[in-house]
């Protein structure tokens, strides 16, 4: 897949961008808070509904403006498809499909992309959140039906902890508040699929993350992904100190997860009751990163945390590579290469430049490997200029549009 144009509409410092993009590398030039990482957010949430900066779309609509577009026009081989999100500061998100009203969750369909950021870091050293999100995103992606599933989880969780805070603040404890069972049901059906399919993603992402760490890290480190479940009584949100893995490897039948689910709810209702809050479920679990066999956080060195972090997004890379009909997904690589030392920076754009579009942001246009050098915009105070290609916004538009309609 490669993204051929982007056009933005009050979103970030941007009242309006136009940029064209390239098959192959290429590479954003500008000096730190000119604009280049907001470029980069607006594609990735094209593919996976979500920013990696924020968590939610508000901060992403320009000051003073109720609403944010990005429209992509995206290459599928000798297919076309202009895609286009309006990202709202209340109420519902909306998008269109070549100019046909769609819903939010069918954007990832048509966009495939994986992008390396600083922020990367935080996978592996930061919360638990931070590998949930990383693990969701990349299940929208792949499967992205999950989006709903996920977003279903995420309203009934909040509903069921209005009731549990409902229930303590008048004093109802045990059994008496057979309204939660209701809740329970829900909360076991979506939660025991998000289980399941976070399991199978790991399981899936095993040895294609061995194999790019060794490539980026020049050993055998052994890098392992074990899922820390809290239906099996792990508690991974408050036991930060223990980052020990509660099950096996294997991928569990929603029907054994579900058991679990439940049982896990009755044992803890007591708890919750007094707490007013969901103590166990998918919003508690926590994907524990090993190399050597000791967890990544904590024990791992700053040069293999970061060997880790990259090897997760390779190796997301090669499965979205691997499964896809549509090609390659963009690769953005986010002033990323600030944070490597020259070892890990050529080995990180040897194995990233066969890929059928890479879009590099860089402060310093020195620090991005020569291999990856082929396209370069400049930017500057939201401004974009190219000095290769001229560019001419609103009849690249228009061809867009045009070309979008015409599919």
């Amino acid at each position: 897949m490669i993204v051929e144009h982007l056009s933005l509409v009050d979103f970030r410092n941007y009242a309006t961008a136009e940029l064209t993009l390239h098959s192959g590398p290429n590479v954003l030039v500008g000096l730190n808070g000119q604009g280049k990482t907001n470029l980069a957010e607006a594609v990735v949430f094209l593919a996976t509904l979500g920013s990696h900066r924020v968590s939610s779309d508000a901060p992403m609509v320009r000051d003073g403006q109720d609403y944010a577009i990005i429209r992509a026009r995206l290459s599928h081989g000798e297919r076309r498809v202009l895609v286009e999100v309006q990202l709202n500061r209340q109420g519902s998100n909306k998008a269109r499909i070549n100019g046909s009203p769609s819903k939010t969750n069918e954007l990832p369909r048509y966009a495939h992309v994986v992008l390396f950021a600083p922020e990367d870091l935080q996978i592996v050293r930061g919360d638990p959140s931070s590998r949930r999100r990383f693990v969701d995103q990349l299940l929208i992606q792949r499967t992205p039906r999950l989006s709903a599933v996920l977003a279903d989880y995420d309203r009934v969780l909040k509903q069921r902890n209005a009731l549990l805070k409902s229930a303590r603040a008048r004093g109802i404890k045990g059994e008496a508040l057979s309204t939660l069972d209701v809740w329970d049901d829900k909360l076991v059906s979506l939660g025991s699929e998000i289980i399941v399919a976070r399991q199978r993603l790991a399981a899936d992402l095993q040895k294609p993350v061995a194999d790019a760490y060794a490539a980026i890290a020049g050993a055998d480190h052994r890098p392992q992904l074990e899922w820390a479940l809290s239906v099996r009584g792990a508690d991974p949100e408050e036991d930060a100190g223990r980052p020990e893995a509660e099950g096996a490897a294997a991928v569990e039948t929603s029907a054994d997860i579900a058991e679990m689910f439940r049982s896990s709810l009755l044992a803890k209702r007591s708890s919750e009751l007094d707490r007013g809050l969901t103590l166990t479920g998918p919003h508690r679990d926590d994907l524990i990163l090993r190399v050597r066999s000791l967890p990544v956080k904590g024990y791992a060195s700053h040069g293999e945390s970061w060997s880790v972090a990259l090897a997760l997004r390779l190796a997301s890379a090669e499965l979205l590579r691997s499964e896809s009909p549509a090609g390659d997904p963009v690769l953005i690589l986010d002033d990323v290469f600030a944070e490597l030392d020259a070892n890990r920076r050529q080995r990180l754009a040897d194995l990233t430049a066969g890929y059928e579009q890479v879009v590099v942001t860089a402060a310093v246009e020195e620090d991005i490997p020569e291999v990856l050098h082929a396209h370069v915009v400049r930017i500057d105070a939201g401004t974009i200029s190219d000095d290769r290609v001229p560019s001419a916004p609103s009849e690249a538009q228009n061809e867009s549009d045009e070309e979008a309609t015409d599919d």
